[in-house]
């Protein structure tokens, strides 16, 4: 039986897997349209695998949902930021509070925004988020909002306007990594199930490093966009994978801590409950194969 993995729009890594038929060999492809369900799908048995960012697996655990690492992306320090306007009134991260900020509300963006609010000494609760829509950018420059989380293309094209300014990256603030995962019980009864959707998406970065073009045209077709833009984002991914390691299970667990302490995750999570050893070992193998 053919492996079922999620893909949706905010994923560029199983979007191009999705595309590419050489790699799609024994996976099936279920699409849908919000990151922020993966867990809830993974559960449902609706997939058998998916990928967000880094919220999405600590908001299904908080959720007593059976998710479980599979592998993570390797950091990815310029493809998100926070912008402001380029002409005020926003000068500081202090300067957020009581103020509405535009974001894909339980993406990797609430992470990181709730970290660089706490590091300012502010949290989550003292802004106001604004859940993220294609007109973001007019909202941030009309003053309808006061910042605006942007990642790939739409960061690209917003700072070459020079309306707008970066007020955070996410370098040195959070690894922001691609994180995927799959169902417990699916880890423990077909891991090499599993291991070879990961060699899959390892081909699939492969593949986007040696075709930054191409790729930016299938992400077109599904997301909108300039090739030109999505070039120059997609090339800003390190479309290396990793193993969940020791340092991953870590970074988790002070994102779990940032997420609750921000009034987000309804209860605490211990990340390192969603690695399965069995499953860890063989993915770890595969990954290493290539490095050796």
């Amino acid at each position: 039986m053919a492996i079922r993995i999620g893909v949706h729009a905010h994923n560029p890594w199983l979007h191009l897997l999705s595309r590419l038929d050489h790699l799609l060999d024994g996976i099936e492809v279920h699409r849908y349209a919000d990151a922020a369900r993966t867990g809830e799908l993974l559960a449902a048995g609706v997939i058998d695998f998916g990928g967000a960012g880094s919220t999405s697996s600590l908001t299904a655990q908080a959720a007593r949902l059976p998710v479980a690492y599979a592998a993570v992306s390797a950091p990815r320090p310029g493809y998100g930021a926070l912008l402001v306007s380029g002409t005020g009134p926003v000068m500081t991260v202090a300067d957020l509070r009581d103020r509405p900020v535009s974001l894909r509300v339980g993406s990797w963006q609430t992470h990181f925004l709730a970290k660089v609010l706490a590091d300012a000494g502010l949290s989550y609760q003292d802004i106001e988020p604004r859940p993220a829509a294609s007109e973001a950018r007019f909202w941030l420059r009309d003053g309808v909002v006061s910042g605006w989380v942007a990642e790939g293309a739409e960061l690209v094209e917003a700072e070459r306007s020079g309306h707008f300014a970066r007020l955070r990256g996410t370098a040195g603030i959070i690894a922001d990594r691609s994180v995927f995962h799959t169902r417990a019980s699916y880890a423990e009864s077909d891991p090499e199930a599993v291991a070879a959707a990961v060699r899959a998406l390892r081909e699939t970065g492969r593949w986007a490093r040696e075709h930054p073009v191409e790729a930016a045209r299938l992400t077109v077709e599904a997301v909108g966009g300039s090739v030109d833009s999505w070039t120059t984002a997609l090339k800003r991914l390190p479309w290396t994978l990793e193993p969940v390691t020791t340092e991953v299970v870590a970074e988790q667990r002070a994102a779990a801590d940032v997420l609750y302490d921000a009034g987000f995750l309804v209860a605490r999570v211990d990340p390192a409950a969603a690695v399965v050893p069995s499953l860890n070992r063989i993915v770890m193998a595969e990954l290493e194969e290539v490095v050796a």
